[in-house]
């Protein structure tokens, strides 16, 4: 059962919403419909986030008619939290299988490739130190 700590993986529809969210803030179903496909209706857009609700995906403000919504955690928190299932099921839990091969499949940006280079400095300097990443 999803509880507020820990959450639920969101589906395709469900991370667009958030990606809105996250981007925007706190919005309205109205406020956030134009951001999603061109073919997605109201009620579904509406639908989808009293299940995200549901799921502790989002928080909704109820003191208006209208409800705002607004994202239960950080981009970051949710990248993560998929991001460690993908590294678990599909590269037997090494980081650098992942890293190795997202930069063969698609190419990174000079900015990119230096903020990679930092956080690997960073990792170095603490496992000189005996640091926990």
């Amino acid at each position: 059962m999803p509880t507020p700590n820990h959450p639920p993986h969101p589906t395709d529809g469900e991370l667009a919403i958030l990606r809105v969210l996250w981007t925007k803030g706190p919005s309205t179903v109205r406020q956030i419909l134009p951001h999603l496909p061109e073919n997605t209706r109201y009620t579904t857009a509406l639908k989808l986030l009293q299940i995200m609700y549901e799921k502790h995906l989002v928080t909704r403000d109820e003191q208006n008619r209208t409800h705002i919504y607004s994202p239960a955690q950080k981009p970051e928190a949710t990248q993560r939290r998929i991001l460690k299932d993908l590294i678990d099921r599909a590269f037997s839990g090494s980081a650098g299988q992942l890293v190795m091969q997202a930069l063969s499949a698609k190419r990174a940006t000079p900015d990119e490739l230096a903020a990679i280079r930092r956080l690997l400095d960073q990792h170095a300097q603490q496992n000189k130190k005996g640091e926990a990443p």
